[in-house]
């Protein structure tokens, strides 16, 4: 990005109020990710309000980065800010908008906007190619489709580009009108039409006719040939000069399927609007690019390769991935496996239509119920389907694995529960993720790039190593160490750990590390014991604290918290109630000593659903996010499943013992089988002889004698099981809650005793 606007310029554009004083003179780029900042000089930050987080409480984070100029909704305590400028507007978006719509205007070169509902990256990244050699383009850079992305596109442009290729994307009725006038496009490409968003819209003919805003006042519009009848008559209804794809074009057909084509086929007829002649059309698809598809693809068992497209049951998805199907088998098996949910059902014959006519080896419609065989060889298997039929279950027993047992972890009921909790908060509380225990057992790495995604501000660790591991992978998040202790206090310096400090002799310690370093102003965190009697200053040590700090350069104190010891506790909420009220004034007095702003929290996961009056300025989330709470659990949703598989079935005679020290001695006939998990996996010893179970075909089974390091016997008299049968052992039928009851613990206990060597499985909708 290579703006160039002087600031009273700027602030005219984005229609503001401003606010401060600064030596910035002009603006040259343009930031709203703090995560992405690399260059600071003449730089401007908006701050955005999204579903999972608020830009303006970034502000801090960009200004601590070098930023000086801002575009907020809300204005902070100015006196922290030196040297800065605060440009106040009514919504962060629209204002950057407003300097997109006007940054578009200053240029007279053609803009290309491109939409649909498929194929829009294929098509504008076929057109960058094949127009490259005669035009300087820019272009919309991965799928910056939307309200923001589109915005930033047309920031890209500058007087070395003759040439715009704008991609656009909508989900609402409502958005094209904004997003048509920002682009104010000179060509329109339409390349496709299908079921993407549709649920938005009242009907096809005002999801269609809303698509088409983005064409009123183009030049000339190209659309695809792949139509029905009927959106061409209201195309050519609403709009003048419309071009469709229908002529044929001159290729090795053979090295395409019917989409690719279509997409070659629609970008050949701007291309000739362009002036590309057909010797260099000819020469540039000689190295056309291969683009990479969504779905997942993977070696299987028994020489299958996996298409795994478990994302919904989409038709135009649909046919696109059995277009690729075909592209890629050749002389292999194609096996499709699809998953109809209530809503698609009305449609298998129509899409048992769609696939026969690219006559594949097998259709199969899979049941939950019923028992698929997986002994398919040498095939290329499609596996399509809704995810609420978990055809990603499915899936996974196609993949080479060397244990059968599996962890799946549900991101969108992540980010489920972590918004509701939101929902509870204020707008200005911020959240601090527990990521201890590698992230409660769920993977430190993955979790913690998924909720930063999604908008946390902190994250805490129980020890500094985990600090370590989090910022080789996160080098910018806070990370609050609650347990750092002397030998690791030069890994916190090093890696920019946080340290929770707990004593004198502690605080001391630290302050001498920090002096051989020769480290000024590094922040702590003051932990106060109200009531839990674990570690923490006693409240009356608070004027000690304040003289201990304020006669230290060294440090300063970003936060002071406590932890309660009774959150859950509903039916007498006396002792916690009297521990927010220790604490506020602790907190306030500490802070008025000090005389500068402090974070405050002491609210854990029950604490925000218990006790939300108690959320002061943060609030610190743990295994609530995971849906586990005692009193809350219907309004969380289950992020934890645990799955297994059997190895093998057993007849055993009345009489006979299972297992170490025949532990089990059956009573009559029965059917066992082994199932290869055990307490090597974090599946409990004390589940054994009869005390805990797992569920086959939704029914319960019990643990036959006990629980061995890598595999557990189970009953399934009755069940007509069969080896490679899925077992659930936490899931829909036994929740982690009840799991922990039975085997006599908590289910931190079960989350945090998973084993490494179990597979995990990330999952999101």
């Amino acid at each position: 990005m290579n703006l160039d606007y002087s600031i009273k310029d700027f602030i005219q554009i984005v229609e503001g109020e401003l606010y401060g004083n600064s030596t910035v003179e002009k603006i040259t780029q343009i930031h709203t990710d703090t995560r992405k900042i690399l260059i600071t000089e003449n730089s401007a930050f908006f701050s955005l309000k999204g579903n999972f987080r608020d830009g303006n409480e970034f502000v801090f984070a960009a200004f601590e980065k070098g930023i000086r100029v801002f575009i907020v909704s809300e204005l902070p305590d100015l006196e922290i800010y030196k040297d800065c400028i605060f440009v106040l507007v009514s919504n962060g978006l629209e204002a950057l908008q407003k300097l997109a719509t006007y940054h578009r205007s200053q240029f007279r070169y053609p803009v290309i906007a491109i939409t649909g509902s498929n194929g829009k990256t294929t098509v504008k990244e076929y057109l960058y190619h094949f127009l490259k050699r005669k035009y300087r383009i820019v272009r919309s850079p991965k799928s910056y489709n939307s309200q923001l992305g589109v915005a930033l596109s047309l920031l890209e442009m500058t007087d070395n580009y003759n040439l715009a290729l704008i991609e656009v994307g909508i989900s609402q009725e409502g958005e094209m009108e904004i997003l048509e006038k920002m682009i104010d496009p000179t060509y329109g490409v339409f390349t496709g039409f299908g079921q993407a968003h549709r649920y938005n819209f009242a009907d096809w003919k005002v999801h269609l006719t809303e698509k088409l805003i983005l064409f009123r006042n183009t030049q000339k519009n190209f659309f695809t040939a792949n139509l029905d009848s009927d959106c061409k008559i209201i195309i050519e209804e609403t709009l003048e000069n419309v071009k469709f794809s229908s002529k044929e074009i001159e290729i090795e057909k053979k090295n395409y399927n019917s989409i690719q084509l279509e997409n070659l086929k629609t970008t050949h007829l701007v291309c000739e609007e362009f002036d590309i002649t057909s010797a260099e059309w000819e020469e540039s698809i000689k190295d056309l690019p291969i683009l990479a598809m969504r779905m997942e693809q993977f070696d299987g068992i028994q020489n299958n390769l996996i298409l795994n497209d478990t994302y919904n049951m989409d038709k135009d998805a649909l046919l696109q991935s059995l277009e690729y199907q075909l592209s890629i088998a050749k002389n292999r098996k194609r096996i499709v496996i699809l998953g109809l949910d209530k809503n698609t059902q009305k449609d298998q014959t129509e899409i048992t239509e769609l696939v026969d006519a690219f006559k594949p080896d097998q259709l199969i419609f899979f049941d939950n119920d019923a028992i698929l065989p997986i002994d398919f060889k040498d095939s290329v298997i499609l596996i399509k389907g809704s995810r609420s039929l978990q055809m990603q279950k499915l899936a996974q027993q196609f993949r080479i694995k060397k244990h059968k047992t599996f962890i799946e972890i549900n991101l969108s009921a992540l980010r489920h529960n972590l918004t509701f909790i939101k929902s509870l908060l204020k707008p200005t509380t911020k959240i601090l993720a527990m990521v201890k225990a590698s992230a409660y057992g769920n993977g430190i790495e993955k979790i913690s790039g998924f909720l930063k995604n999604i908008g946390t501000e902190y994250f805490g660790v129980a020890y500094a190593d985990e600090g370590v591991e989090l910022r080789s992978f996160d080098s910018e998040t806070p990370i609050l160490v609650m347990n750092a202790e002397s030998e690791a206090f030069e890994d916190c310096i090093n890696f920019n750990l946080e340290p929770a400090i707990y004593s004198f002799d502690q605080l001391n310690e630290f302050v001498e590390e920090l002096i051989v370093s020769q480290k000024i102003n590094y922040p702590i965190h003051i932990k106060l014991d109200t009531g839990m009697n674990r570690l923490g200053f006693l409240l009356e040590d608070i004027n000690e604290i304040a003289e201990a700090v304020l006669s230290q350069p060294e440090v300063y104190v970003k936060s002071v918290y406590s932890h309660l010891a009774d959150s859950d506790n509903q039916e007498s909420t006396g002792f916690t109630l009297e521990q927010l009220n220790l604490f506020e004034k602790a907190a306030n007095k500490l802070e008025s000593l000090l005389g500068y702003n402090v974070t405050k929290h002491i609210l854990n996961s029950e604490g925000v659903l218990n006790h939300r009056q108690g959320q002061f300025d943060m609030v610190r989330l743990g295994i609530a996010m995971y849906g586990i709470s005692n009193l809350h659990a219907e309004k969380l949703e289950p992020v934890i499943s645990w799955y297994s598989a059997i190895s093998q079935i057993r007849e055993i005679k009345k009489g006979e013992c299972v297992g170490y020290n025949c532990a089990f001695v059956a009573k009559q006939d029965m059917t066992i089988a082994i199932v290869p998990v055990g307490y090597g996996d974090g599946f409990k010893r004390t589940l054994g002889e009869g005390k805990g179970g797992v569920y086959l075909k939704n029914k319960f089974c019990s643990v036959l004698g006990k629980v061995c390091m890598d595999m557990i016997i189970v009953d399934v008299t009755g069940l007509n099981a069969e080896p490679k049968n899925e077992i659930e052992i936490i899931g829909e039928y036994q929740n982690i809650i009840e799991f922990a009851k039975r085997a006599g613990t908590i289910p931190y206990d079960i989350l945090t005793g998973f084993s490494q060597r179990v597979h995990r499985i990330y999952i999101e909708d």
